[in-house]
């Protein structure tokens, strides 16, 4: 079994630097909470790459984890990554090429930093559209521009992809395999206890998720999985109904927010 943890921004309150979400925005404290119980755990935080052939073998790789963010959030390196270092964690950045250099967001830079580091860059898209919406050639376009911008960026090897909105399928797997990468991340929850040549399986940690609820979602024990299990599936009714782009009009609006797309300038 391999636990791969999704966050995206870490901030205290609205008024912090970054972009500041009612959901995704884990507070600093908590993250903090989190990384120093799976280090008292025994869990060791590892990149993708560390992985034996590349693979999430959870019988092969023991008590490991990966820690994911999503979007580019200027949190990412202004708090997560020192948290990170003082417990000699890493983690995989993935970003919206797009989005670099917007308010809020990572600039060039901070990409540099976090792979100087040892932080692992990977896709997150170029501007972050549902990749599932696109056609063949625009989805290739925001894969390859996207990978070559990151790579020029960080200086390291971009292989890993994570899909904005956690929307697509089969046809944006054999796309985004064809291309090469070699990790391709979803939001379907899960433990990733039979990996295979599909969508790597996360875990989303949200802003009101207890430490309770978090150790048994990293363990994949107790009740907290069939409940998130149960919502994602509920959710996918309205998203099946709705389409992408209404059912995100749709989340926005109920959180009272504009879509992240829309905030940027």
């Amino acid at each position: 079994m391999l636990p791969v943890l999704m966050y995206h921004g870490l901030h205290a309150d609205t008024g912090a630097p970054g972009r500041f979400d009612p959901v995704y925005s884990v507070h600093p404290d908590n993250f903090a909470r989190q990384l120093d119980w799976l280090c008292k755990s025994g869990y060791r935080s590892v990149r993708f790459n560390d992985l034996a052939d590349g693979g999430v073998d959870g019988t092969a790789c023991g008590r490991r984890v990966v820690i994911t963010f999503d979007d580019g959030d200027v949190s990412n390196v202004e708090i997560a990554l020192p948290l990170l270092l003082e417990r000699d964690m890493v983690a995989e950045f993935f970003i919206t090429s797009d989005f670099v250099g917007e308010p809020g967001m990572l600039d060039i830079d901070d990409v540099r930093t976090l792979a100087r580091h040892g932080m692992g860059i990977g896709s997150h898209g170029r501007s972050h559209r549902f990749l599932e919406d696109l056609d063949a050639d625009a989805m290739e376009l925001e894969l390859r521009e996207s990978r070559a911008r990151l790579e020029a960026w960080s200086g390291q090897r971009v292989d890993a992809l994570a899909l904005p909105g956690g929307r697509g399928g089969r046809r944006e797997l054999v796309v985004a395999a064809a291309l090469g990468y070699r990790h391709l991340l979803g939001s379907v929850p899960g433990p990733n206890r039979h990996p295979g040549g599909g969508w790597i399986e996360r875990i989303a940690v949200t802003r009101k998720l207890s430490d309770a609820h978090f150790r048994q979602l990293v363990r994949w024990q107790g009740m907290t999985p069939w409940v998130v299990l149960a919502r994602h599936l509920a959710l996918s009714i309205p998203k099946r109904l709705l389409g992408n782009a209404g059912y995100d009009t749709l989340r926005q609006r109920l959180l009272r927010q504009r879509p992240l797309r829309e905030r940027l300038p």
